[in-house]
């Protein structure tokens, strides 16, 4: 069946299609690697931001509280993470990144170039440069 000749040309429609298509391919190298989403982006936070709480990883990602606590139980029984009473208030915990994190998060990093490649295949280097210019301008 062909899209629907209403909606086709509008760029909510044609935006929400490319953001299918590429969150699609992200979850299924994702999950071939072993990992969600979620788990790289913790990750990744962890990196960027340092040894932080629990709370602050969920702000800095967009991820819910509970979903954080949940992956970063994943994190943690991977040791991929630590989660340390913060010394200052022991009712919170402070979660660190460990080596073995840091360089699971280098060989996603790998995996998340590879779908950007996929993802941007159909276009030339201009055409790339243009469209991640635009999408910038959207967001």
């Amino acid at each position: 069946m062909t899209s629907l000749q209403r909606v086709a040309g509008r760029p909510t429609w044609a935006l929400g299609r490319a953001h299918a298509r590429a969150q699609g391919l992200l979850g299924e190298a994702f999950a071939a690697a072993g990992v969600r989403g979620y788990h790289y982006r913790l990750l990744a936070a962890l990196d960027e931001h340092g040894p932080c709480s629990q709370a602050d990883l969920g702000r800095a990602t967009g991820i819910d509280r509970s979903d954080v606590v949940a992956v970063l139980d994943d994190l943690v029984a991977w040791r991929m993470a630590r989660r340390d009473p913060d010394p200052s208030d022991r009712r919170r915990n402070v979660v660190t990144l460990t080596g073995a994190g840091a360089r699971r998060l280098t060989e996603l990093d790998r995996v998340l170039d590879d779908v950007q490649e996929a993802v941007l295949a159909p276009l030339t280097a201009a055409e790339r440069r243009t469209l991640l210019a635009l999408l910038a301008k959207l967001s």
